[in-house]
């Protein structure tokens, strides 16, 4: 089983934000395959499908942002995952503007307390990460209140391709392998 984790916190108000872009991304992946996010187990949100012959939960952990490392531990312990080859953790990220998707694999937190606590209660940052880029363009006085305030129409639109973008590059790694996804999204911008 493979588990594709999305990052958020829980709650309407945060629904649109853009620290809970991971969320969304597993939701989109959810719609194109036709089911709901909406089974819970392990302090979260899960649903299962299958891209290519992989079966695969998704996963919206509950327990806010900062404690997503408790439900990740638990899913990962429930279903024998090994987190080098069998997990995905879909983020936010502030280091890269807004449009920017990377694939990374056994890199540092970066500061982004989602994946600390991931790493904290799995013990390792061996996992793979698609990283998406939510910097405005404009320099941030308070990064914590963007990060958790909705985003504007201007944003959204840019979101929504990020998304489609985020679902295929999950279809390439979990078909073709992680190597052919981060050589296919990792391109540098022209």
């Amino acid at each position: 089983m493979k588990l594709i984790v999305g990052l958020g916190n829980p709650g309407v108000e945060y629904q649109f934000t853009p620290h809970n872009i991971g969320f969304l991304a597993v939701d989109r992946i959810a719609s194109e395959h036709g089911v709901e996010i909406k089974n819970r187990q392990r302090r979260a949100l899960t649903a299962s499908i299958r891209i290519g012959d992989q079966a695969v939960l998704l996963a919206k952990p509950e327990t806010y942002m900062n404690l997503s490392g408790l439900s990740v531990r638990e899913l990962v312990a429930e279903y024998e995952a090994r987190p080098e080859s069998d997990l995905i953790v879909v983020q936010d990220e502030l280091d890269f503007p807004l449009g920017r998707l990377r694939i990374h694999r056994r890199r540092s937190s970066a500061g982004h307390n989602g994946i600390e606590s991931i790493m904290g209660a799995l013990g390792t940052q061996d996992f793979l990460r698609i990283r998406i880029g939510v910097a405005p363009e404009h320099q941030l006085a308070d990064s914590k209140q963007y990060l958790l305030s909705p985003m504007g129409k201007k944003e959204l639109a840019v979101v929504d391709e990020l998304l489609a973008t985020a679902a295929e590059a999950v279809k390439v790694i979990l078909t073709e392998g992680s190597t052919a996804a981060m050589n296919r999204f990792n391109r540098k911008e022209p």
